[in-house]
């Protein structure tokens, strides 16, 4: 359904030329498969796009969507198959690229900086999936976050809050190694100690903490970690990440890759982000 007035989250018709050519190879490659004969489209893919955002942005539960969006039904249904055959992480992995190309870097990274934020849940997150972080005495679920120098995803890592930062960097760090080869030098807080950095050597990955200056008192940008911090800023600009509401930690993991396929889209077209506080 056309709507006369869109909606901030919409995707301008220039995101879309971004994304498009994704989701319409994810359509063909279904019909290939045989599993929509029988059942041609019913729902144009850029207006189930707009509600997942809308989601993401707004922070409602998928059963409150607007009627002018499909049925809830059928966008959480899309949302799970994107989710589960890796769409999300395709076009995250496509927009950093061309991200990086605009800003006069290489395509791929070589160095990323690493590290975690705990957050409360919700009510429906079941308590099997949740635990308690120690030291900031947040009980919740934890967000291993893996960025280039740019801030931009390179892997996430959605755990109980009583995982610590070391195992975290340890999974980060094999997904990184997987997914972005010519990564060789990562930069940490004081919580990735010596089986992360040992680990990372096993995978030709310098791991080197960055350290706060004891003399230091209040509030100091940390040389390289600020950068990462930054990423969680972004990410937060978006309501439905203010706490973890997701059953599932790759839901989760899900939800951050479309908050930042929705920031850097934007920065790819030049469009401003509304921010959520200011609505």
């Amino acid at each position: 359904m056309e709507r006369e007035r869109p909606y901030p989250s919409d995707l301008s018709n220039a995101r879309w030329e971004l994304l498009e050519p994704v989701f319409s190879t994810w359509r063909a490659e279904r019909r290939g498969n045989g599993l929509d004969i029988g059942r041609p489209p019913e729902h144009d893919l850029r207006h189930i796009m707009n509600a997942i955002l809308y989601v993401d942005r707004t922070g409602i539960p998928w059963r409150y969507l607007p009627h002018d969006f499909p049925p809830w039904e059928t966008v959480y249904g899309y949302f799970a198959a994107w989710q589960q055959e890796g769409v999300f992480n395709q076009l995250n992995g496509l927009l950093r690229r061309l991200v990086r190309k605009a800003e006069g870097r290489d395509a791929e990274p070589s160095a990323c900086v690493l590290d975690a934020q705990s957050i409360k849940t919700s009510a429906n997150v079941p308590a099997a999936g949740q635990g308690i972080d120690a030291g900031k005495k947040i009980a919740g679920r934890k967000r291993h976050l893996g960025v280039d120098t740019l801030g931009l995803l390179l892997a996430v890592w959605v755990t109980a809050a009583s995982v610590s930062d070391n195992i975290g960097g340890i999974h980060l760090l094999s997904q990184i190694a997987a997914t972005s080869p010519r990564v060789t030098k990562a930069w940490t807080d004081t919580g990735y100690r010596v089986k992360a950095i040992d680990h990372g050597a096993r995978l030709g990955i310098d791991v080197e903490p960055v350290h706060r200056d004891p003399a230091t008192k209040g509030f100091k940008v940390i040389p390289r970690r600020w950068v990462v911090e930054r990423t969680f800023g972004w990410l937060m600009q978006h309501r439905r990440l203010a706490r973890d509401y997701e059953t599932h930690p790759h839901r989760s993991e899900a939800i951050i890759h479309i908050a930042m396929i929705d920031l850097i889209s934007r920065r790819l077209t030049r469009e401003n982000t509304p921010n959520w506080r200011d609505t």
